[in-house]
């Protein structure tokens, strides 16, 4: 319970950061691959879909725009196996996303910074999740649970250069960031946006969204975008409420390049390739290739009634309620376009990944496959499911919260499918704050090498709350 209050007092003073009312029932989103790009709505440089919703508070300020996300979990776990691998916990998985935008020369800037709490919010360094693996806690590889992110999730600028009508420039730097691999990572994307815990594939699709000295180019023409990053490849280190470089350094030394394709709005795909140096702690100077590919699906069936207002483009105009429009006159050139549309009643979000990882040190290869849906009718409610098989390392054997064992070789194990269902359902804090109470449940099948440990279909149940700036 003080958990719960603890964060529902942050998200309720982040509410209150600015005296206006926010635009009432409308979300960012926007018609092409380039407008998405200039939003900067997700992680990084990732897209999802254009006409994919993005709740926020946004109001417009001498020239500059100021937009708060927030999203926030108070969930107890039960994760039940026929062994002692049985743990339960309380905890929370959270993120707040300050950003600001303003002309500059030809182009716009766009600083932002990602915040977690769960260093804090997360006991023992790891928060319960059967099969998941990846990082340690106490000096011990992580097994059966998923880690805490760090508390500086991201301070990143951006800047982007229109070079014709169907042509853009990007450009991203940021001493900790999101380089170009993979799709939107799970925390950020549509998707994956009521799910309380990390996907188990996580450390083969996505895991790269926290990384040190980032630096990224990317050109975009019509629907299409290529990118290039360089960045440190060691994951943080576990001291992670401070901004500090992982165990082995700070220096670019990975690399990663990313296609991105989004031929309507409604729909987005990309390919990514990466060379990552030792990023691993527990296993220095073992580099890993990584594949990426996915895509993702978004489409509005029913919106809220805008009248007047919906899908309205925003580009320093006067009177648009809830924007501070006082220095409109002498500041409409200096404003970043943002398209606002009407909050979705009825929307359906799905994304379809597949990573993996491959060591230059023996060659092992792991795969992951993922599959999530997010539907939301009725307007307040929420049903979703992520379909995952995971390839699983022989980590798994070992008793969690223990050292590494001498000599110890991680090889690829097998595949464990997880099918995971939940639904929760919005009610209004406030005019900025939305919570809704919800659960889910999960299903293992375990692989044949650990069933002695875990039995065929161990389970994971979830109770939660959800919280949401709007």
């Amino acid at each position: 319970m003080r958990l719960l209050i603890q964060i529902s007092s942050v998200l309720f003073l982040a509410s209150t950061l600015h005296a206006q009312v926010p635009m009432p029932q409308m979300v960012m989103s926007a018609h092409t691959l380039i407008e998405a790009e200039q939003q900067h709505g997700s992680s990084g440089t990732s897209i999802e879909p254009a006409s994919t919703p993005v709740p926020m508070l946004m109001f417009d300020h001498d020239g500059w725009r100021l937009m708060l996300h927030a999203n926030a979990f108070a969930a107890n776990t039960q994760q039940q196996a026929d062994s002692p691998r049985n743990r339960d916990a309380f905890f929370s998985t959270n993120w707040i996303m300050p950003m600001a935008q303003h002309k500059l020369g030809a182009g716009d800037l766009t600083v932002r910074a990602m915040f977690s709490f769960e260093p804090g919010t997360v006991g023992g360094r790891n928060y319960p999740e059967l099969f998941q693996q990846g990082e340690t806690a106490y000096g011990a590889p992580i097994v059966d649970g998923q880690h805490p992110h760090d508390f500086f999730m991201e301070i990143a600028a951006l800047y982007d250069l229109p070079l014709s009508h169907n042509t853009l420039l990007s450009l991203y730097a940021a001493p900790i960031g999101d380089p170009a691999i993979g799709p939107t990572a799970y925390p950020h994307r549509q998707s994956a946006s009521e799910d309380p815990i990390a996907a188990l594939g996580h450390h083969q699709e996505d895991s790269t969204h926290i990384a040190f000295n980032v630096v990224t180019g990317g050109l975009t023409y019509r629907w299409a975008r290529v990118e290039l990053s360089g960045f440190h490849g060691g994951e943080p280190s576990e001291d992670r409420w401070h901004f500090e470089p992982s165990p082995n350094g700070h220096a670019i030394d990975s690399v990663s390049t990313r296609l991105t394709v989004s031929p309507t709005p409604d729909w987005s795909g990309q390919y990514s390739i990466a060379h990552i140096t030792s990023p691993e702690a527990l296993y220095p100077g073992e580099d890993q290739a990584r594949q990426t590919a996915s895509v993702m699906y978004h489409h509005t069936f029913r919106a809220k009634p805008m009248t007047g207002m919906g899908g309205m483009k925003m580009d320093g105009m006067a009177d648009m309620p809830g924007m501070d429009m006082s220095h409109a006159s002498q500041s409409a050139s200096a404003m970043p376009a943002m398209n606002m549309a009407a909050e979705p009643t009825t929307d359906l979000s799905t994304t379809f990944v597949w990573g993996r990882t491959r060591s230059f040190s023996d060659n092992s290869k792991e795969n992951s496959y993922l599959a999530e849906a997010l539907l939301r009718f009725a307007d307040k409610n929420y049903m979703w499911t992520r379909l995952e098989n995971a390839g699983r390392s022989n980590e798994l054997l070992l008793t969690p919260g223990t050292q590494l064992p001498a000599g110890f070789e991680e090889s690829p194990l097998g595949h464990v499918a997880a099918y995971t269902f939940g639904y929760d359902h919005d009610i209004a804090l406030g005019s900025h704050l939305l919570a809704a109470p919800g659960a889910q449940v999960t299903v293992y099948r375990t692989p044949q090498a650990l069933r002695g440990i875990y039995g065929d279909t161990p389970t994971g149940e979830v109770l939660f709350v959800r919280f949401r700036l709007r």
